[in-house]
């Protein structure tokens, strides 16, 4: 009989709805939905026939990204020997 190895536990699937995505972006919900259809911002999921929410991770990266671009430009603004 073989040895099983242990499996790593699976990422926990983290839900958020519209009031929590606006929170923690700063956006409103125009801004969100227009975004979504410009292909800018995650896609929320279908939770029901009249509920929708993002996943948490989508969200974070999201974040990430945006922070990531600001520090880049930064970097290229910043005069030479500076």
């Amino acid at each position: 009989m073989a040895k099983q190895e242990p499996q790593a536990p699976a990422p926990t699937l983290v839900i958020l709805r519209r009031r929590e995505v606006e929170a923690r972006t700063g956006l409103g919900c125009s801004t969100i939905y227009d975004g979504i259809k410009a292909g800018t911002f995650p896609a929320p999921i279908q939770l029901g026939p009249q509920a929708v929410g993002w996943v948490e991770s989508e969200i974070n990266e999201w974040l990430a990204a945006r922070v990531a671009a600001r520090d880049t430009a930064r970097k290229e603004s910043k005069p030479r020997g500076q």
